[in-house]
């Protein structure tokens, strides 16, 4: 292993420590969501996937339709 080599591996450990420690910084502000929070998350996730559902299936049907 020559100089360059060692040079790189510290340098990419160091971009590695540096983007941990901000991943953690942003962990230790992370909280739980209340009830209230997680139900409308969930009820608004649910109505995207059935929305983009729906448009699928009717994309769908209209291209059975199409070639008659």
């Amino acid at each position: 292993m020559d100089y360059k080599e060692t040079l790189e591996s510290v340098k990419s450990f160091k971009i590695e420590e540096e983007l941990f420690k901000k991943y953690w910084r942003v962990l230790k502000l992370a909280r739980r969501p209340t009830r209230d929070e997680f139900t409308k998350i969930a009820i608004v996730s649910a109505a995207g996937i059935l929305l983009i559902g729906l448009v699928g299936f009717i994309i769908y049907e209209i291209m059975l339709l199409l070639p008659r």
